[in-house]
């Protein structure tokens, strides 16, 4: 053992193939390289979490899209006092497609 290292002690335990081979999965999956690293991280945390926000992006661009649509619309009205049916039409589509998306994401965390 070298006693310049911060971690100095050692722990070694075998594994078959198959054990090996799914470890390399998950490793990949948590994108972590590192072996050391990775067992560590198990070890220690529980679990590792690797999070997708792909779906809160789509959300992020959802809201924006709708409240764009809605301060065109509420700036037209405050101009001229006009507010027509389509206005209203497209703020619930809007909300609508947010409101799924919504509803996508909550399904997904309540699987974690």
């Amino acid at each position: 053992m070298k006693k310049n290292l911060k971690r100095n002690i050692q722990q070694i335990f075998r594994v078959d193939e198959t054990e090996l081979a799914l470890i390399r999965e998950k490793m990949e999956t948590a994108n972590i390289r590192n072996k050391e690293a990775y067992f560590r991280r198990m070890v220690l945390d529980g679990y590792v979490l690797r999070l997708d926000f792909s779906d809160v992006r789509e959300m992020t661009r959802l809201l924006s899209n709708a409240t764009n649509n809605l301060n065109q619309i509420a700036r037209r009205t405050n101009s001229d006092g006009s507010l027509f049916a389509p206005d209203i039409q497209k703020i619930q589509a809007d909300y609508d497609l947010l409101w799924g998306q919504v509803k996508l994401i909550l399904q997904k965390l309540a699987k974690i």
